[in-house]
Parts: C-alpha cells; structure tokens; sequence
C-alpha cells in the first residue's frame, strides 16, 4: 500500500492522465469525468471489467495487467489508489520521470475546482447517502456533478458531471483524504472506528472527523443516533450544524419506521412532518433517508420536496442487490465488510425474507480488520443469520498474516452448527446450495470479490433441481 502524500502540488493543467486502477468503481468514475473535459486518459488494472470497457468505448486507453510500457510518452499525471503497491511498474515510471503523480482524492479534488461541494463521510452508509443525494437533487431538478463509490441504480453510473454549480462526492476517511476537500456542506453518517492502521489510534481518528465538519463553509450534518458521532459532535465548533436520526434531539428526526417490505417513516423539522417510503428496505435506510434529506434542507429545499425526492432512490450497485432466484432461493449480494455493515444488511434482510431463513456467505476483507475484528463478525453473524458459510481472507492491499484466515470467523461461534468455513469456492457454493431451502435468502457478504461467486452458487442451486 502506498501513503498518499496529500501536500504534493497537483498540476495546474492536465491535458493527458493515466490512472493505475481504472477499473475500479471509484477510478473508472473519475477516469470518466477527466474524458468528459477533454482530456486523453489511459489506464490499466489487473482485471477487465465492463467499467474498463466502457471507458475504451469513450476513447480511453486501457490495458489489462500493469507494465512500465503501458504509460503514455505524454501524460501529465499519474493517478493512483491506495490499494496499489510501491513495486507497480507504472507507478515507478512515472516517478522515474518525473511525472506529477497524485492520490485519487487529489484528481477528484482538481476536478471540484470551486464548486459548491457537498462531501459524505462516515464509515458505513456513504455510498447510499450519496446515491440519495444525488437521485434527490435529480428529482428535483438541480443537474450536480458527482462521484460516487458505487453505481447507482436509477442512474447506472458511479458518476456523471452536471451544469449546476453542485458537487457531491464521497469522501473517504481511511487515509484521511476527505480533509484535502474544501467542502461547503459536509455529512457525517457515523463515525465508527476503523482504519486504525493508517490513523493509529481511536482519538486521532476521531479527531480527523472534527477537522473534516469544522472545515465545512455551510453546514455539517451528522448523525444523532451514532455514539461516535454524537462524540465528535461535542467537539464540534462550527456554528451550523445539524443532527438528524431518531434520537427525541435531532433537528431532523425520524419516527414510524416500519420494516416489513420497503420502510416507511415520517420525518420531522421545525415544527413540519413529512411520511415517506423507500424502495430499499431497512431502518437503516430510513435514517439514511433523513441525513439526505437534512442536506437537501441546508441546500434551499423544503421538508416535503426533500423528501418526496430522496423517495425517488431505487438502491445502489452491491448494496442488497437481487442476482437471481434459482429454486425458490434468492440470492443477494452486499458490500457489507463491517460488523456494523453486516448488522445492518442481515437487520434489513430479516424484514423482508418473511418465513424464509438467512444464509450468509461472508468474504472478511483485510488481515487487518479480521484479526481485529473476527468476535465481532461472528457475533454479528450468529445473530442475524440463520447458516453462515465463511470464505478466507481477501487480503486486498494486505499481505497475509500468519494465522489469520476466515477460520477465526467460523471459530468463534458460539453454536458450530450454524457455521461452515470453506476455502474452495465451488465446495462453498455446493454447500451453500446444500443448506438453502425455498423461501430462503443467500446473501454474499464483503468488499472482495465475493460477488464472483454469485454465478456458482446460482449453478449449483440449478442443479438440484434436475
């Protein structure tokens, strides 16, 4: 993994960009928007992926593996991700030649240039309160420029640059690079600790979320409900700042959460109320829905246009996302990879699935978090699954580390009759289909490559029905 140094100078005009990772979501959407401003870009991941194709359809140049060869004689900027290591060959050519290499958040921060910007942070919820005020301002009729850390459903892009003077990004915290932004209306989703291995310690993480809100030049909006947040909040000297979740003090309160089916709730703000309905299931959603809807307050709009907008979102990409029903089994992806995460898809599962039982099929991500973390996930998985199948480790930027795998998951429950730890891929996916009934749901768990999966495990419930 490769520490940005956000202090480096970013060019002042870029006319030709490689990106090293383009294939990823957040990547391949920044790679997007340097093409929709003219400028050449080319790019290479380890991988194909629809994303890279998109973006060779557009002109972009794209190659499969990462070479010294593949950068153009004629860029002007190198832009990387944290998940690349320093041996890239690229990233050692370009450094070799003096090319301005920068940190993704540094493209995206050049590309803001002085919009109005709404950033979202928090270390769950990000990508859906983004997708939520994005749909919303759509809905409404503002056109913001965006980038999200997932496609979002309705719009069936990650990203996409408008005319209006918006901005709305997702801005990541892991490596503190959610402070480089000059952001004018900052949400705080929640602030549950994580990433520890580039902040250090639970006081300097916190302490990065009171700069971030501090920072904003409109307003902060941040949950009521979260224990971190309200923490951070405390701390907080900005002179606007708005709570919004279930808790009785919220300045955007949410009562009447029902969860069976697609939540519905009524929102609550000076004096007003406004019920509403998602698409998406889950409480969570709900108070999701409010922390959007509290953007859209500090933004201009009304309760009940708020509202009526943010009803508007149909989900993102990865999120408790339907694959496939195969045998009266319905399977479901999530990019849940948090204890907090899995919590809140297998929460916003159980109301839906009726009679049917939950089957979880969890990938841990990082060595790191599972060695910290892997009482948690079992915990979590226990409770709210009725089976849970456990991959090993997707190590990600990480190298292994002795002794930890997806084992300590499986270990660490309570009832080993509920847990099964499967290292082969199509023995996981037999097994799993071994275990599912009709009326169940499969839901693939985890930030990986996990989703890879899906197909397998449609095949093997196919083929018990021959």
């Amino acid at each position: 993994m490769i520490r940005p140094d956000l202090s480096l100078p970013i060019p002042t005009d870029i006319t030709a960009a490689h990106f090293i990772g383009i294939g990823g979501s957040g990547m391949s959407g920044l790679a997007g928007m340097f093409l929709d401003r003219g400028i050449r870009v080319s790019g290479s991941d380890r991988s194909d992926s629809d994303a890279m194709r998109a973006l060779a359809s557009r002109g972009a140049v794209v190659h499969v593996g990462h070479d010294a060869a593949n950068l153009p004689d004629d860029v002007d900027a190198v832009v990387f991700t944290g998940a690349i290591w320093p041996e890239n060959p690229e990233y050692l050519r370009a450094k070799e030649r003096g090319v301005a290499v920068i940190h993704r958040s540094q493209a995206l921060h050049w590309l803001v240039g002085g919009r109005r910007l709404v950033s979202v942070a928090g270390a769950h919820g990000k990508t859906t309160s983004t997708g939520m005020i994005v749909t919303a301002l759509r809905a409404i009729g503002a056109d913001p420029t965006f980038v999200n850390g997932g496609v979002i459903s309705s719009i069936g892009v990650s990203s996409g640059t408008g005319s209006d003077d918006l901005f709305v990004i997702e801005a990541d915290e892991s490596d503190g690079s959610f402070l480089l932004y000059d952001t004018a209306v900052a949400l705080i989703t929640n602030v549950d600790p994580d990433h520890l291995d580039h902040w250090g310690s639970r006081e300097a993480f916190y302490e990065g979320f009171v700069r971030f809100a501090d920072a904003a030049s409109q307003a902060v909006v941040i949950s009521s409900d979260d224990p971190g947040a309200r923490e951070v909040a405390a701390s907080l000297s900005h002179p606007n700042v708005v709570s919004f979740g279930t808790s009785a003090d919220a300045d955007v309160r949410v009562t009447d959460i029902v969860t069976e089916g697609p939540v519905s709730f009524t929102v609550h703000h000076g004096g007003q109320a406004a019920s509403g309905a998602l698409a998406v299931p889950g409480a969570h959603n709900a108070i999701n829905a409010a922390g959007a809807v509290a953007v859209l307050l500090t933004l201009g709009y009304d309760l009940g246009s708020a509202l009526r907008a943010v009803e508007e979102f149909g989900g993102t990409v990865r999120r408790f996302e339907l694959h496939g029903i195969r045998a009266g089994v319905s399977v479901y992806d999530d990019y849940a990879h948090h204890p907090t995460e899995v919590d809140a898809a297998l929460s916003a599962a159980r109301t839906v699935v009726g009679e049917g039982r939950i089957i979880a099929l969890h990938q841990p991500h990082t060595y790191s978090r599972t060695q910290a973390m892997y009482r948690e996930f079992a915990e979590v998985l226990e409770s709210r699954a009725d089976h849970t199948v456990v991959l090993d480790v997707y190590g990600a930027r990480e190298d292994p580390v002795p002794g930890v795998t997806g084992e300590l998951v499986s270990g660490a429950f309570a009832d080993q009759d509920r847990v099964h730890f499967v290292t082969d891929w199509q023995q996981a996916a037999e097994y799993t289909a071994s275990v599912a009934q009709p009326g169940d749901y499969v839901i693939t768990l985890g930030c990986g490559d996990v989703y890879r999966i899906i197909p397998q495990v449609l095949d093997a419930l196919g083929q018990g029905q021959d």
